[in-house]
């Protein structure tokens, strides 16, 4: 890749709901993860058809069942993929981060989009539209694999989070979502950065805010795990582990 194509930029007015123009942004394509090491008239070809748009705190981005007729790229902010049961109930499903992509599955094979994506706060995302996103599958053999490896890493986490659904026991549900969650960091501190929002968690396992509330408190009380502005630093991750797998679940 030449150097030239590191500073090639896409400058787009953001639309609001109005359809107004709000402001200018410059997206580095190549700094996008997916799009990192392709070649530089691949880059040029995305950024002239790229569209941006911007999403406020609680907005849909996607719809389950819609068309699914974009790639779409979250340029800033944070959103969350949920699913949504016969009888009206969200299911969280997953977080994304700046620099991920989403909506791959019905560009792949055509068919509705499986999931809801909504703003978890303000961000900016861009669509490629779905011809230009299988021309780049088609093309660049990069592009192929790191989409093939994100599919395989998401049927892996799918399996983790249908067992810690199929877990009776609300507490320990709530315990099992944070064990999934937490990460070492390179001191060796395990931590879960950003920690969801007490109403994300219930959603992501199927119970209520306030029991949330109940089991965060236990093992904070416990010193077990310790809040640390946005972040959940676990003190005690062996005794994370067996509250998850106790033979006498903590009662709701």
């Amino acid at each position: 890749m030449t150097s030239a194509s590191v500073r090639i930029a896409y400058e787009a007015e953001i639309s609001g709901d109005d359809g107004r123009p709000q402001k200018v942004v410059t997206v580095q394509l190549n700094k996008l993860p997916l799009l990192e090491g392709i070649d530089e008239t691949a880059l040029k070809n995305i950024a002239g058809v790229l569209q941006v748009r911007s999403a406020s705190k609680g907005q849909p981005i996607l719809h389950k069942g819609g068309v699914g007729d974009n790639l779409l790229f979250l340029l800033s902010g944070r959103l969350q993929a949920v699913d949504i049961t016969e009888d009206g109930r969200e299911i969280g499903l997953a977080f994304l981060q700046a620099g991920d992509y989403f909506g791959e599955l019905s560009v792949i094979d055509g068919l509705p989009r499986s999931a809801t994506v909504v703003a978890c706060e303000p961000s900016i995302y861009g669509l490629l539209p779905r011809a230009h996103a299988l021309q780049l599958m088609h093309n660049q053999p990069l592009i192929a694999e790191r989409m093939f490896k994100r599919l395989a890493s998401g049927i892996r986490r799918a399996s983790g989070f249908r067992t810690i659904l199929g877990i009776p026991n609300a507490h320990q549900r709530v315990y099992a979502l944070l064990d999934y969650l937490a990460k070492t960091s390179p001191g060796g501190l395990v931590v879960i950065d950003r920690l969801p929002t007490q109403q994300e968690i219930s959603i992501m396992v199927n119970t209520s805010r306030e029991t949330v509330s109940r089991a965060m408190q236990v093992l904070i009380q416990r010193g077990v795990v310790e809040k640390d502005l946005k972040r959940l630093i676990v003190r005690k991750p062996e005794t994370l582990r067996q509250e998850v797998n106790a033979l006498k679940p903590v009662t709701d």
